[in-house]
């Protein structure tokens, strides 16, 4: 009856969420440095691949915080419903990059040299940007830019399609197929997850849910193997073999319900990593309820042969790429 009760509870407070039109979701790691590096060395990479520091330190208080906007409830909603969407990726030292999607534009704007250190490569400057490419001079130094979405679509087409051919419809799931993928959901939760009301704290009531955690992703599989032909080119369903080697621990989720209504969802991970010296590894994700993206002010707009042209010869420029293609180094060899 517990279980009952307690799955009961979570399916009306997912149910709410549905029925909103705007929503904001947070996800984050609690997590540290010293235990990304130990689960980084778990997976025994090449000398010199493995996770710098300042990677680690940078991962260990990301946030990323996305905002959507529909016409309609979100679970009615279709693709031509949404009229916003905004998404952000912070650190504890500051934001790595943000962009809003508003009518037609994206607009963004970024800490390149905070991006460069997480992905481990050079990044170019301002100066090495050719003349008049002044919206990527803007991108450079943290400005909001934005793009003409019709634009960059055209110019791709025109790219890399054969001439007078048709670009092809972005694959989409139908309304039918979503549905079903989400009956299969419920359908493996409510076989494989045992749900327990955890009690009240400060206001709010916990419920949480643990199951075994290859147990729980193979039964998933399995139930949506079926609508495989539905998914869209290119989204391969995985085998029951390509999770042998998961680890079948248990993971508890706990779920945060305040007045009925969802606010956070906590999974600890650490068991997943099977190494002892991992002992800080969480996956937060906060709700709460969303406000509209608006357009940034100022933003300025650069045009398709900017971002071609500019980003190219700052990036070669970055790396090193001579006028002949070359790297500028000393390649002669001493002589045998």
């Amino acid at each position: 009856m517990e279980q009952l009760s307690a799955g009961k509870k979570l399916d009306e407070a997912f149910e709410k969420l549905g029925k909103e039109k705007s929503i904001s979701f947070e996800f984050g790691l609690d997590t540290d440095a010293q235990s990304l590096r130990a689960l980084d060395a778990s997976t025994d990479p090449e000398p010199g691949d493995e996770i710098p520091d300042e990677v680690a330190d940078l991962l260990s208080g990301a946030k990323i915080t996305v905002t959507v906007q529909s016409k309609k409830p979100l679970d009615e909603s279709g693709e031509k419903d949404y009229v916003g969407m905004a998404m952000k990726v912070g650190t504890k030292d500051g934001d790595l990059i943000e962009y809003r999607v508003i009518g037609d534009y994206t607009y963004i704007r970024s800490d390149i040299d905070s991006l460069g250190k997480v992905m481990g490569a050079p990044v170019p400057s301002a100066k090495d940007l050719p003349p008049g490419a002044s919206g990527l001079k803007d991108v450079l130094e943290g400005k909001w830019v934005k793009i003409d979405m019709k634009e960059m679509e055209r110019t791709a087409a025109e790219l890399g399609a054969e001439p007078g051919a048709k670009p092809s419809p972005e694959p989409t799931l139908d309304a039918r197929t979503q549905q079903q993928l989400l009956e299969a959901l419920r359908e493996t939760i409510a076989r494989e997850v045992d749900f327990k009301s955890a009690g009240e704290k400060d206001g709010s009531e916990h419920i949480t849910a643990t199951a075994p955690f290859r147990t729980l992703i193979t039964e998933f599989f399995d139930e949506i193997r079926p609508l495989a032909k539905k998914l869209p080119p290119g989204a391969e369903m995985p085998t029951a073999k390509d999770f042998k080697d998961a680890p079948n621990t248990k993971v508890t989720a706990d779920f945060t319900l305040v007045n009925g209504e969802l606010t956070e969802v906590y999974v600890d991970l650490a068991k997943l990593a099977e190494d002892a010296k991992v002992k800080k590894l969480g996956l937060v994700v906060r709700m709460g309820e969303g406000q509209a993206p608006t357009a940034p002010a100022g933003a300025t707009e650069l045009d398709m042969d900017e971002i071609l042209g500019g980003f190219g010869a700052a990036m070669m420029e970055a790396e090193g790429v001579g006028e002949e293609g070359l790297l500028e180094e000393d390649f002669t060899e001493d002589a045998a």
